[in-house]
């Protein structure tokens, strides 16, 4: 997609070498996301650069997103960005069209590259989701992160549910979503949810800091690890240790190939 056609839809899309950053770029509705974004975060996804190493996903101003824009909410509002759209669609095209919205989220799970959100402020409901997405998560002090969704007598659809759980696992995880109740940095930090939590003005240089050593091994060695990592908890030793090898002689082709 071209910056315009990003911008339109409140997006921003900066490349630096080996990083990538998208910017939700709504300040001025707290970085509310909507259908045209998610479908467009996809796009991103499906076209990043193969040489892109490090994604940070970030909102511009003081809040990383307010969540779903309650627009979409608005009886008002006509056609597939509303949930009155969706209910004019059959059960089996409505699940079809919110999984188009998932792929918003689903592609900063790719092992090609890690993703790092960078949060301030107020992560809500898909905001939440958006960050949970992430394999990494760096916060302000001041970041409050809720699932909303119940309150709107809704349950979180865009993939936040599992990584939520396998963080803080179930009994946490469903307290969080059930009562819809803020958790602040510090806690984020202490129950897994949040890598580090940092002054706001030195947020900037800690993602910028993290996403340099991030980079700076032998391209192939991050992601490497990180398909070794995904799903290990899923898997037996036996199944996990094959992998391992796998992929070290992988990198062990990759080293001498260097070297010659």
């Amino acid at each position: 997609m071209t910056p315009e056609e990003l911008a339109a839809v409140g997006l921003r899309l900066d490349l630096d070498g080996p990083v990538a950053t998208v910017t939700l770029d709504r300040p001025d509705v707290r970085n509310a996301q909507t259908p045209a974004m998610w479908l467009a975060l996809g796009e991103i996804g499906r076209t990043l650069p193969d040489d892109v190493r490090v994604v940070v996903v970030t909102g511009e101003g003081e809040t990383f997103s307010a969540g779903l824009d309650r627009a979409m909410l608005d009886p008002s509002t006509s056609g597939e960005e509303s949930v009155i759209g969706l209910l004019s669609l059959s059960d089996e095209e409505a699940s079809a069209r919110i999984e188009e919205f998932q792929r918003g989220f689903t592609w900063l799970r790719d092992p090609r590259f890690v993703s790092i959100a960078k949060v301030r402020g107020y992560a809500i409901g898909a905001g939440f989701q958006l960050a949970l997405s992430c394999d990494l998560r760096v916060v302000a002090d001041d970041a409050k992160f809720s699932m909303k969704e119940s309150a709107l007598g809704l349950v979180p659809d865009l993939t936040g549910t599992k990584p939520l759980v396998e963080h803080v696992g179930y009994a946490r995880a469903l307290e969080i979503c059930a009562t819809a109740r803020v958790v602040t940095a510090d806690e984020a930090v202490r129950i897994g949810l949040a890598t580090a939590s940092v002054p706001g003005d030195q947020l900037d240089a800690a993602v910028a800091d993290l996403a340099a050593t991030l980079v700076a091994p032998m391209p192939g060695v991050v992601p490497e690890t990180k398909a070794l990592l995904q799903g290990a908890a899923d898997r037996d030793l036996d199944e996990q240790r094959r992998l391992e090898r796998e992929s070290q002689v992988r990198r062990f082709r990759a080293v001498a190939a260097a070297l010659a």
